[in-house]
């Protein structure tokens, strides 16, 4: 996510906007209160379809008549299509009475997937950042998604290396080797138990920038059977010999 955001006021008129817009050269803002929650989101998009809303009111404009060929008793649905135009939205004179509300927002500890997921469903261009009580905290765009896809392999090689077979999985250093080529991670080695090779792909997989996992990890100890059957293979000559 991008830290330093720009944000607007639910009272900040329309040029304010329109100024933030184009100092910064950004699309849209998110809306915060004075406890700096997120309450709603304003675009460039917006303030457009305002304009369009507003200049729909003149001669010419599709959804428009003369007055002197309205006629109450038979207005037609194109009349009441314009007058429905001409309120709501285009009566708004202040960021908080056009804003998108509720505002679509992420937490930072979200995956980078799941972001762009939320931005695909919803149809959205950025996502506002919020802590644990909806405070702002940063901003995530398209853009900002992007960024992962440009990671460099040892990037990733490192993360996975360290942060999840070290740390999360407990394992000794260097017990499984790790390589990546074109963001397609492949472990190689030996675990303990066996029911820790789904966990260490699944965790791989979430790694930011990795496109695929491909797995060569063995192990020891089957611990995904029952106890007795367990024992019964361990006695098995012909799996013995296998071993």
């Amino acid at each position: 996510m991008t830290s330093e955001v720009v944000g607007a006021h639910r009272e900040m008129s329309f040029k304010e906007v329109a100024r933030l817009l184009d100092r910064h050269r950004i699309s849209g803002l998110p809306v915060v209160d004075d406890d700096d929650k997120v309450v709603g989101v304003i675009s460039g998009t917006d303030l457009l379809r305002l304009q369009a809303a507003r200049s729909g009111r003149g001669a010419g404009r599709p959804g428009w008549l003369p007055s002197s060929r309205r006629t109450p008793s038979r207005p037609g649905r194109r009349v009441r299509g314009a007058k429905a135009a001409r309120t709501g939205g285009a009566r708004a004179t202040t960021v908080g009475q056009l804003m998108s509300t509720p505002a679509i927002t992420v937490h930072p500890e979200q995956r980078v997937a799941d972001a762009a997921r939320i931005m695909e469903r919803h149809r959205v261009e950025r996502l506002p950042v919020v802590d644990e009580e909806d405070r702002l905290i940063g901003i995530a765009t398209r853009s900002d998604l992007l960024r992962v896809f440009l990671r460099t392999d040892e990037e990733i090689r490192r993360e996975v290396a360290d942060d999840v077979l070290v740390h999360a999985l407990s394992l000794p250093p260097h017990s499984v080797t790790v390589s990546v080529d074109d963001g397609v991670v492949t472990l190689e080695g030996q675990l303990q138990h066996r029911s820790r090779i789904p966990e260490a792909i699944r965790l791989t997989w979430r790694v930011d920038g990795v496109v695929g996992v491909m797995s060569g990890l063995t192990f020891r100890i089957d611990d995904t059977l029952p106890v007795e059957r367990h024992a019964a293979r361990l006695t098995d000559p012909r799996w013995m010999a296998g071993h």
